[in-house]
């Protein structure tokens, strides 16, 4: 029997299942019923189970990779949150320790001062000699000698400081064989006007002799505060020389009359700065502050050979 061109194949039933099953697939809502999945072979049925454990795995395993996506941002937000935590905590402990340092700081700076103001005061009257021959006060006594020193250097004084004397002595006690320079003689009075007055008279005659040798009468200070006032000295003796009329402050603040006005400075870099100001007295200063700088820049190299050699040095021990 010829077949015409014209007529439908006609489908089994066995390829119009899979032809369902197909299309069930390209549109996953629409789920085989129960007469259909009866219906199938066992070939076909299989195949359907394989395919429905693949959808099933496929869909389970994308869930698991979304889940495992979803956790590792929480852990990413989480890891951030807590590095964040610490980078602020760790910048809050750093502010703290610096405020710490700087109270520190502060504290000991205040108690060093308080404590060279207690022993400056402890010191406040007395005068320091230096230049008188060793083994005077053998002879004559410390205060035999303090006493010839101001009858013949200020013999219109009076006599009121000569009487209040609470103590005289060299310092120190024992003299040390390393040393060439001679020790001083420390004289304690009993009011700190009579040291003012022998200190004034004393800058007013600018030169002071113990038979015949020159002598200086000084205020007795601490170490931390003459260290300091040392410092000025070079300063000083140019200001005197061009009649500045300079003046150490306590505790060591430099005082000069300049254009007709009294400026006070408390460091040398606050002189400096004034001196760039005025060409007058920076002519003056220039050599001599140039000279310091040059100094401290000698100085600041010297330290950083010294440095650099320790460290060669504790490489090469090391090694």
């Amino acid at each position: 029997v010829k077949k015409s061109p014209h007529q439908k194949p006609i489908k089994t039933k066995r390829q119009k299942t899979l032809t369902q099953m197909r299309e069930k697939e390209k549109n996953p809502e629409n789920q085989l019923s129960d007469e259909e999945i009866i219906s199938l072979q066992e070939k076909d049925f299989r195949l359907l189970m394989l395919k429905m454990m693949q959808d099933i795995g496929n869909k389970l395993e994308a869930k698991m990779i979304q889940d495992i996506k979803l956790k590792q941002e929480e852990m990413q937000n989480t890891i951030t949150e807590i590095k964040n935590s610490l980078e602020a905590a760790n910048s809050r402990i750093q502010e703290a320790e610096e405020r710490i340092s700087e109270k520190r700081e502060k504290r000991l700076k205040t108690n060093e001062e308080s404590l060279r103001e207690l022993w400056d005061n402890v010191k406040h009257t007395n005068i320091r000699i230096i230049g008188v021959p060793e083994g005077e006060e053998r002879e004559k006594g410390t205060e035999n000698i303090f006493q010839e020193i101001i009858a013949t250097n200020f013999p219109n004084m009076g006599k009121e400081p000569l009487t209040q004397i609470q103590e005289a002595q060299r310092v120190p006690y024992k003299i040390n064989p390393r040393r060439n320079t001679l020790r001083h003689i420390l004289i304690k009075l009993t009011k700190i006007k009579n040291k003012d007055k022998i200190l004034k008279a004393t800058r007013e005659k600018k030169q002071v002799t113990y038979q015949g040798t020159p002598t200086r009468l000084l205020a007795d200070f601490s170490a931390e505060t003459l260290q300091p006032r040392r410092e000025w000295h070079d300063i000083l003796n140019v200001m005197k020389g061009k009649n500045l009329q300079p003046r150490l402050l306590y505790p060591a603040r430099l005082s000069v009359r300049f254009e007709g006005e009294i400026k006070t400075f408390t460091d040398k870099q606050k002189l400096r700065e004034f001196s760039n100001t005025k060409p007058a007295l920076q002519q003056i200063l220039k050599e001599l502050l140039q000279a310091e700088k040059k100094t401290q820049n000698h100085e600041k190299r010297w330290v950083q050979m010294q440095d650099t050699g320790d460290e060669l040095a504790m490489k090469r021990t090391t090694t």
